[in-house]
Order: structure tokens, then sequence, then C-alpha cells
């Protein structure tokens, strides 16, 4: 058997009823492609929605047009802000002048007039608290005068210049206190170490003779240039061991006078220095 051009449908005995069941095959997997294509197509779409906003967030986050070149000038610094505070502008001040004890380490700097009247000005005294009067002053161009025999030849062995003395009295008690000066401070602070009593006791001004034959109380310092004794007893003559505490005390008073007049000169020769013109 042969079939025409048309198919077997149209051949003898076919018939021309359409198939409507594959028909509707075929309209259902038209269906479904256009389906895959718009899913497919949606896809790239809202990939590129995506990649857009992305450009769009990283060109905000820098700041601006991601294709402009950076300034090659700055803003004037007063634009700019400050990364420290404002310095604080100092006038010119003289220095401060040396320290006292500078003024009184050597007879180069040290050049106050120099006399008891100077180092013992004062008729009455207070010293830690207890009362005291002056009652006579003396210098002696040679130290050795008012030295006894222990000390005096320590004083001349380091060329003592003078030494000055003064009594100081109360309640029966008697302190001489006597300064020696010397050309530098290790000049006084060796006759320290060096010392041997005794300071000659200054009688004098209602003061009797005291100290002379019995024991009685002595210090021994230095400060600067300086080197400074005491001695101190009872003005009846009466001895003064270790167990006289008011002598010891009033030794101990004699020599804090001596330190603090010391003391006193330095400060005098530096206040001067500080209120001199250009200083």
């Amino acid at each position: 058997m042969s079939f025409g051009q048309g198919g077997p449908e149209w051949g003898s005995g076919g018939s021309s009823t359409p198939d409507w069941a594959a028909l509707a095959e075929e309209a259902e997997r038209d269906r479904t492609r256009r389906r895959r294509w718009l899913l497919a197509g949606g896809g790239a779409l809202a990939t590129a929605a995506i990649a857009g906003i992305v450009a769009f967030a990283v060109v905000n986050e820098g700041g601006g047009d991601p294709s402009a070149k950076p300034s090659d000038s700055l803003p004037p610094s007063s634009d700019l802000p400050s990364s420290s505070p404002p310095q604080p502008t100092f006038k010119d001040e003289p220095p401060p002048p040396p320290p006292p004890k500078d003024f009184i380490a050597d007879a180069e700097h040290d050049k106050a007039p120099l006399s008891a009247k100077t180092l013992y000005p004062s008729e009455k005294v207070t010293i830690n608290g207890r009362p005291y009067r002056r009652t006579a002053t003396s210098t002696s161009d040679s130290c050795t005068d008012a030295a006894h025999s222990g000390l005096g030849p320590v004083l001349k062995r380091h060329g003592c210049r003078a030494l000055y003395r003064a009594t100081f009295t109360r309640d029966g008690l008697a302190v001489t206190v006597g300064i020696a000066a010397f050309s530098d401070t290790r000049a006084a602070a060796q006759v320290k170490k060096e010392y041997q009593p005794n300071l000659v006791a200054l009688p004098g001004g209602g003061v009797p003779d005291f100290c002379r034959t019995v024991t009685c109380r002595t210090t021994a310092n230095s400060l600067g240039r300086y080197a400074y004794f005491t001695i101190a007893g009872r003005t009846d003559g009466k001895a003064s061991g270790p167990e006289d505490e008011a002598a010891q005390r009033a030794a101990l008073d004699g020599s804090n006078y001596g330190y603090a007049r010391v003391l006193q000169r330095g400060r005098a020769q530096s206040s001067a220095a500080a209120e001199e013109p250009g200083s």
C-alpha cells in the first residue's frame, strides 16, 4: 500500500478529525518552555538590578565620583582643625640668684660685711622657744687667742681668718658661741672633723668667768666656709656634766643660733643679688 503526500490521515479510510489530545500536549510543552525562558530572563534582570544597586552603593561609599582625581592643594591652614592646643608664651625672665649656701661657700663669693655686729646683731633672741640675752661680743683676728690648746692648733692649721664670739645668758646659764671664718667649705669641714676642745668662754655684761676650770657642755659644727662652736655652763661656777640637761640644751641652742646666723648671711646676699638691676 502506498501513502499519499498528506500522510496516513488523508489516505483511504482515514479521518479528518484533529487529534485534540496531541494538540493539548503540544500546547502544554510550549507553555512550559515559555515559563523557563521567563524565569531565566527574570533572573538575569534581577542580577543586573542588584549589580546596579551595589555599584551605586560603592560610588556613594567612596564619598563622590570614583573617577575624580585627588587634589594637589590643601585648604588654608586656618581652615584645618587644630591637632594640638595653642602653646603658651613666656616672657623672658632673669634666672633666680644662686642658693644662699653658694654665697657662703667660699671667700670669693662671700662679700658682705663680716663682724661680730653682723653675726650677732640682737641683744635679745629666742632660740627653740627659750629667751636669751646677749651680754658680750668679741672679735679675734688671731683665732688661737680665743681657743684653748686643743682647738687653737686646728684653727691655725686650716687657715682660720677670724673668730667671732658672743655670750648669751638665761636662768643661771651662759653659752658662748664662736663662729670662725675660713677660705672655703673644705677647710671649715676639716676643722669640724679634727675638732679638739675648747672654745674660750667669753664673760662680760654681768656674766662672770665661767667654764674655766670646770666641766662644761660643748658642740662643734660647720656650714659653708664657717665652723662654729659653743661652750655652755653654770654662771655660779659649778660643773655641768652629762647629767646637766639644762646646760646641754643651752649648748645646743647656741649651736642652732650659730647655724641660723651663718645661713642668714647667705640668704641676705642671695636676696640682694636678686634685686640687682640686670640680675
